[in-house]
């Protein structure tokens, strides 16, 4: 694989700028590597909504609970209705706790 020009000039730009042992080199926010900070996660909007992370939730539990039913297990049937319940209560606090934290 060919490298283009433009991309090839920058990397060595790069590369120079950070073996120079002469030159003071001063990090640019393209230099440094991705860090969670939290800083970097007040700077980050949070990308799945409530809504479509509770469906998703409900979608994998219709499945399941389709599949249980199909074979005729009620004890499988009624462990996954408890699990979703459960499941989707958690849900609901880490989305209340992460909906108070991007109002911050």
């Amino acid at each position: 694989m060919k490298i283009p020009d433009p991309m090839r000039r920058h990397m060595m730009t790069r590369l120079t700028r950070f073996l120079d042992p002469d030159e003071a080199h001063v990090a640019t926010p393209t230099d440094l590597p991705p860090r969670l900070t939290y800083t970097a996660l007040e700077a980050l909007r949070m990308s799945r909504s409530r809504d479509r992370i509770l469906a998703n939730l409900e979608e994998m539990y219709t499945e399941a609970f389709a599949r249980a039913k199909e074979t005729g297990d009620a004890a499988q049937m009624a462990a996954l209705d408890f699990a979703y319940r459960r499941e989707q209560l958690y849900f609901e606090i880490l989305l209340d706790v992460r909906d108070a934290m991007e109002k911050r």
